[in-house]
């Protein structure tokens, strides 16, 4: 079994920076993708980026254009996301996901086995 668990979200003014973390222990993989998700209420569940844990290849959605930054600690187990100049349009519970191997599919949230509680992140105008 593998839990995630996120951290880093909270209340910030348009314009502002959140970093968020998530942390994975348990059972490890030779070769995962790890992802962020994230979820506005009455909204889908929407593909945020993705980081391949070996070689560290990353992919966004075309929304980010810029703003977001994922990336990896492997000491750790944990991956981050960066998210600058926040919008209020950002504000969802951002979600982090782990597949336990690679696929062009990285966006579909179907394909993820793992999941965090979620962190809210909000952002006012």
């Amino acid at each position: 079994q593998v839990q995630l668990v996120e951290s880093g979200g909270g209340l910030v003014q348009a314009g502002g920076s959140l970093r968020l973390s998530c942390a994975a222990s348990g059972r490890t993989f030779s070769s995962y993708t790890m992802a962020w998700f994230r979820q506005a209420p009455g909204k889908e569940r929407e593909f945020v980026a993705a980081i391949r844990w070996t070689g560290g290849r990353t992919y966004y959605a075309d929304f980010v254009k810029g703003r977001f930054t994922i990336s990896r600690d492997n000491a750790k187990n944990t991956v981050n996301l960066q998210i600058n100049t926040l919008k209020p349009e950002d504000t969802a519970v951002y979600y982090c996901a782990l597949d336990t191997s690679w696929s062009v599919s990285y966006y579909n949230p179907g394909r993820y086995h793992y999941w965090g509680q979620g962190t809210q992140v909000t952002v006012s105008s």
